[in-house]
């Protein structure tokens, strides 16, 4: 049984468990970071839990099957009335990197960079912008799941409801047509990309800076 009383009891203790358990900034502690990265999980789930159970909007995990890099993704987005296109900078971690110095991302770079593209097809609207990192604790999703750097759908969507009941004037308006519209909120560095739309396709490309 889903109490929400005591869900929030267990959300309490885990956020309790969360403070009392340092990130690890040696990533080759493994023992330390899967101890950081289980107390992490478990108040972003019990953190789901409770705004489900109160019918509340929450942010969930995906299926996405690419990283995009933390630092310096550089997003950039391209829409029209009924599509979106969303590149941005991938992680490609380098394995001779020991911490000592750090790369910077530069649209004029000549070596070739991964670059991710995803399609949202069925776009009904898209936006780039702020918030970005600094103030993530803001966010109205805070506290539901949301996660940095992490491709999620927002469940129980505000913002969804909300362009539907705009559009619910329209004449040939239709419920059904909207079952099918998922909100995704994607947080980068220093920007965050929020999109209505049904579905979308990645892939991945290499290209020099300049050649484009």
């Amino acid at each position: 049984m889903n109490d929400p009383e005591d869900i929030e009891r267990r959300l309490n203790a885990a956020r309790e468990r969360l403070a009392r358990t340092p990130f690890p900034l040696d990533g080759r502690t493994s023992a330390k970071r899967r101890e950081y990265e289980f107390a992490s999980s478990e108040v972003l789930r019990l953190e789901r839990l409770a705004a489900a159970v109160k019918g509340d909007e929450y942010a969930e995990s995906i299926a996405f099957p690419m990283r995009w890099d933390i630092g310096a993704p550089l997003p950039h987005l391209f829409v029209n009335d009924h599509k979106a296109l969303l590149a941005f900078l991938l992680s490609e971690p380098d394995p001779t990197w020991d911490g000592s110095y750090v790369t910077i991302k530069s649209p004029a770079a000549e070596h070739p960079e991964p670059l991710g593209i995803v399609e949202f097809e069925g776009c009904s609207s898209a936006k780039l912008g702020s918030p970005n990192d600094e103030v993530f604790g803001g966010h109205p999703l805070e506290g539901r799941g949301l996660e940095c750097y992490a491709a999620q759908r927002v469940v129980n969507s505000r913002w969804l409801k909300e362009v539907e009941r705009i559009n619910s004037v329209h004449p040939h308006y239709r419920p059904e047509a909207w079952r099918d519209l998922q909100h995704y909120i994607f947080w980068f560095h220093d920007s965050t990309f929020e999109c209505l739309a049904k579905s979308f396709k990645v892939e991945v490309h290499r290209f020099r800076s300049g050649t484009y």
